[in-house]
């Protein structure tokens, strides 16, 4: 029996700076560097990690590192420590309670709560997800899991705005052995692009993400005409707060949807499906507040036949072990967006080195404590302590 009870005796609070091997560009912004914020929760002789990770600039969300550190000291922290906390969902509730939005801000606290219970029962993440998931009464038949996720690789737009540069990055992940790629797209940088990469690839698995720049009625013909480049779906076309067109441009294409900004949170995921949104959605641990709040998706779409692959920002090593575990379950059908630490950061450079293999997957981690295996030289390199 798994003890989900803590008191929570000091916190602290670290940034993260690391330099990306390459700009990351999307639609709204570009990165120079994977910045971050650590949360250590302390319990007696317990110790656990969780990342909040949104951009510099909320380009993607609402929330940047300065909004994040903002909330967490001047009310969240004050909220938990020296606090007793009698569950994962006890502590989801006080970081929710008068809170509106602030995802990534949960996410941090509540994914280091998780990380804690893991080392003081001495169990790993994927024993407290299926805990936590048989407790909210999921079918067995769900619960089966494999002990590995299959990585594919997510493409920015070229900083120099080269076709050439999109075609020589597609080459290279071809061979590294990643499962599928996708790309980045926007106004004026989609069809071409998208002709590009299936030419290259041929019949390799593909798909577009838009990070919401398009709109329904100005550019509906664009996503026509890619129907024809059999992308497996596009991945957020459309406004980041939207359902309602995406169900309208579903039905005026033959490409499906995915949602990814909008999924938000389980309220939003029922009310996409009651409307028949999208068939497939991506789930962000860090968009929708933490890992219980994927669990409860999890068991939403499994339920209704809705496809799921696991989403990242990224973060660094430390952040996506739990989206490593939860992606690792029969639910999740497509390759994830989680890669090794290499292709962002250079070999050797993250704070957990995540490693893939030739034919593109990456082991779940079996740790019990994720200090465990911390890179200490880089955490001491990357890292700056704030409180």
């Amino acid at each position: 029996m798994i003890n989900e009870s803590a008191v929570i005796d000091k916190v602290e609070l670290y940034e993260v700076k690391i330099p990306l091997k390459v700009p990351f560009q999307i639609s709204g912004g570009v990165s120079y560097f994977r910045r971050s914020l650590i949360v250590v929760l302390h319990s007696g002789e317990f110790k656990g990690y969780g990342e909040a990770a949104p951009f510099d600039e909320p380009y993607y969300s609402s929330e940047t590192i300065s909004s994040v550190k903002a909330l967490y000291n001047e009310v969240l922290f004050k909220r938990i420590v020296g606090k007793s906390i009698s569950s994962i969902n006890h502590m989801n509730k006080i970081l929710s309670e008068g809170i509106r939005g602030n995802n990534f801000a949960k996410c941090g606290i509540e994914n280091a709560y998780w990380e804690l219970l893991c080392n003081k029962n001495n169990c790993t993440m994927k024993e407290l997800i299926l805990y936590k998931l048989k407790a909210m009464e999921t079918e067995e038949k769900y619960l089966e899991h494999k002990p590995y996720i299959e990585s594919g690789v997510s493409i920015g737009i070229p900083v120099d705005g080269k076709l050439e540069t999109l075609a020589k990055w597609t080459e290279e992940y071809i061979t590294d052995g990643y499962k599928r790629i996708k790309i980045k797209i926007k106004p004026g940088w989609d069809i071409s692009a998208l002709e590009l990469v299936r030419n290259i690839i041929g019949e390799y698995p593909l798909w577009t993400d838009s990070n919401s720049s398009f709109d329904y009625k100005t550019h509906k013909d664009i996503f026509k005409a890619m129907d024809k480049y059999n992308c497996l779906f596009h991945e957020q076309p459309l406004h980041h707060d939207d359902i309602i067109d995406h169900s309208k441009l579903g039905k005026y294409i033959d490409t499906p949807i995915c949602l990814d900004e909008s999924l938000k949170s389980y309220k939003v995921a029922k009310q996409a499906l009651e409307i028949g949104a999208s068939s497939i959605w991506n789930i962000k641990i860090q968009r929708i507040g933490g890992l219980l709040e994927g669990l409860k998706i999890y068991k939403l779409a499994v339920e209704n036949d809705i496809k799921l692959w696991g989403g990242t920002m990224p973060e660094s090593g430390i952040g996506a072990i739990p989206i490593i575990n939860l992606a690792s379950l029969c639910g999740f059908v497509y390759p994830a967006d989680v890669e090794a630490s290499e292709r962002w950061y250079g070999a050797g450079n993250d704070l957990i080195e995540l490693e893939m293999s030739k034919d593109g997957r990456i082991i779940v981690p079996t740790c019990t404590s994720v200090e465990e295996i911390i890179d200490k030289n880089n955490f001491q390199k990357f890292c700056t302590k704030i409180i």
